[in-house]
């Protein structure tokens, strides 16, 4: 595996293993730590979302690079109900389950660019990027694949 992992998402320590995987990506890559936590607390929400709402899905983390940009690209997908409204889903509040309503909105908050799709086939895709601002490896260019520990 190079530098892209793929977890699914079915228990509480799938979700553990996602945020871990993003850390270790993150420190791989020289995010600083306040970066490495924001990426893994939206990483959580995400994957928390996928077991609250669908019961099963995926994390796919992976290293991108944009010009001399280098950061992580978070996908969580599902196959849940779907979201009715994303407008709503994204306002500070708006809960379908009870909960604070804080998670998608703080998720888009965290990160450096988020975007949520949710189609007729109950198919919910959020796809979010963090970069580092970290002075490492972060400001050079990859030049050679990123090794993550198999989950």
């Amino acid at each position: 595996m190079a530098s892209e992992a793929v977890i699914p998402i079915t228990t509480d320590i799938d979700v553990v293993a996602a945020r871990q995987k993003g850390r270790e990506l993150a420190t791989v890559l020289g995010f600083v730590s306040t970066d490495s936590t924001l990426l893994a607390t939206a990483i959580s929400e995400l994957a928390r979302n996928i077991i609250r709402y669908a019961r099963y899905g995926e994390i796919l983390i992976s290293s991108v690079q944009s010009g001399e940009r280098v950061g992580i690209t978070v996908v969580a997908r599902d196959k849940g109900p779907g979201i009715a409204n994303i407008s709503l889903a994204m306002q500070d509040g708006f809960s379908t389950s009870g909960g604070l309503g804080l998670g998608l909105p703080g998720v888009k908050r965290m990160m450096d660019e988020f975007h949520l799709v949710s189609d007729a086939n109950r198919t919910s895709t959020a796809c979010l990027w963090q970069w580092s601002t970290g002075w490492g490896m972060a400001n050079r260019r990859l030049r050679q694949p990123i090794l993550l520990s198999p989950h």
